[in-house]
This record gives C-alpha cells, sequence and structure tokens, in this order.
C-alpha cells in the first residue's frame, strides 16, 4: 500500500523494523478511554505480579489448616496476599485489558480475538470464583473465637475443605483457559501492525512457559519463571495502549511497544 493509498483510506504509514513503510490502522477515537484505562489496568498488573513474587518467598504458605489461622491472627494482609488475593486483583484488571485488546486487535482477526477474549473472561470468573481468600480469613476468626474443641473442630473441617477445593477443578481449568486466552490474543499481536512483535513474544513465552505448571516435580518453578515475560507483557501492553489512548482522532502513534 502505497502513502496516497494510505491516506485515502485512513490508514496512517509507519515505519517497521527494516525501515519499510507500513500501514497503521487508524485509532477509533470511540475507544481512547478504554485504551487509557486498559494501558493503566496493565501497569497495575505489572506492579502487583512482583509483589505478589515477594510476599511468597518472604512468608511461605503454610502446611495446614491451624497454619493457615495462625498466619491469619499474625497478618491478615500477607495471609491474604499468600491466597492469591493480588492475583485475584490482577484478574479483575484483566476485563479492561482484554477489552481493550479486542478493539484494537480485532481488525486483524476478530474470530481469533472473539474467541481468546471470551475465553479469558470465563477464565479469569472461574479463578475468582475458586479463590478462598476471604472465606479462609472469616474461618480464621471464627476458629479464634471459638470456645469449645467441638466449634474449633468445625472450623478446622471447613477450613480444610476450602483448601482441598482452592487449587481443585475450577482453578486447573481457569489457569487452562487464562493461557489459552493470552496465546490466542499474542498470536493476533503477532499478526498485527497496532503492536510490535516484541510484545507478541513476550505474551506467547508467558503463556506457554506457564502451562508447565503441569509437569510433574518442577511445574511450580516453570510457572514462576513465566512470570517474567507475563511482567514484560505487561508493560509493553500497558505502554502502547497509553499510546493508542493519546492519539489525536486522526493521527495514529508510531509503533514501539
Amino acid at each position: 500500500m502505497s502513502s496516497t493509498q494510505s491516506i485515502q483510506t485512513g490508514a496512517i504509514p509507519s515505519a517497521d523494523a527494516t525501515g519499510a513503510l507500513v500501514a497503521m490502522p487508524a485509532v477509533d477515537p470511540t475507544w481512547k478511554s478504554l485504551y487509557t484505562v486498559g494501558g493503566a489496568a496493565a501497569l497495575i498488573s505489572a506492579v502487583f505480579l512482583p509483589i505478589q513474587i515477594i510476599v511468597f518467598i518472604a512468608f511461605p504458605l503454610p502446611d495446614s489448616v491451624i497454619g493457615w489461622f495462625t498466619l491469619f491472627q499474625h497478618n491478615r494482609l500477607v495471609g491474604l496476599v499468600d491466597l492469591d488475593l493480588l492475583l485475584v486483583a490482577d484478574n479483575v484488571l484483566l476485563v479492561p485489558i482484554l477489552l481493550a485488546l479486542y478493539v484494537a486487535l480485532k481488525p486483524t482477526s476478530q474470530s481469533i480475538m472473539a474467541l481468546g477474549t471470551t475465553l479469558g473472561f470465563v477464565g479469569l470468573a472461574l479463578f475468582i470464583a475458586s479463590n478462598p481468600a476471604f472465606a479462609m480469613l472469616s474461618l480464621s476468626d471464627h476458629y479464634a473465637a471459638a470456645t469449645t474443641d467441638a466449634q474449633r473442630s468445625v472450623f478446622l473441617a471447613a477450613g480444610q475443605t476450602m483448601l482441598a477445593s482452592w487449587q481443585g477443578t475450577a482453578f486447573q481449568v481457569a489457569y487452562i483457559l487464562g493461557s489459552i486466552a493470552g496465546l490466542a490474543v499474542s498470536v493476533v499481536m503477532l499478526w498485527s501492525n497496532s503492536f510490535n512483535k516484541g510484545t507478541a513474544s513476550a505474551g506467547i513465552l508467558a503463556n506457554a512457559i506457564g502451562l508447565g505448571l503441569f509437569v510433574p516435580t518442577i511445574g511450580v518453578f516453570i510457572a514462576v519463571f513465566s512470570v517474567v515475560f507475563l511482567w514484560l507483557w505487561y508493560i509493553l501492553v500497558a505502554r502502547r495502549l497509553f499510546q493508542l489512548g493519546q492519539t489525536d482522532v486522526h493521527q495514529t502513534p508510531a509503533m514501539s511497544g
């Protein structure tokens, strides 16, 4: 497409990595606020991720229900974060991120983006619903207030049930659906002129390596390693969405994120 054709069709020419002109899609001003909100959400997620990892390292997960109850009584915030509170927040923040990416990438492949966004929403809903953080906090308070062994036994049994279901079927399905959604969106990024290949590659690596969680014995370590690429993906997505959100009605910014 020549520069003249680009102007006639509303696309804006931009240089790619080789210096050749590539037609960039014009930004629809209707979605500028969504891009900005999505960028802010991605940036907040990038802040939450290392905090979650640091807390995991500094305060290892208790290995019993009584250990969890004791942790909650000593430090309620640490207990909530150890039970993935910040990952729940990350999943809530994924709502504007996925919506912004759907709008930005649907000109490239509306069908794959629709599928990826839907799987992402189902996955995050399952993850949030399966998280026991506040339920365990409540049980901990009840356990501390109990006056008989019979009452404490009831709350211990309820806590054991909560922990058993924490990373059960709903969590596993949510994790798989979220990874598939991330791969789908990142592949469309790879095809699109709206995001660079570095952003797409970070997303592909994060979600592909993240599936290593299901490798016996070392799966957790593989999944933790994937967080490095996920953090980078959040940063690059935030930068690009902010650029799209600040674009003038008749201008598309050069692609740099």
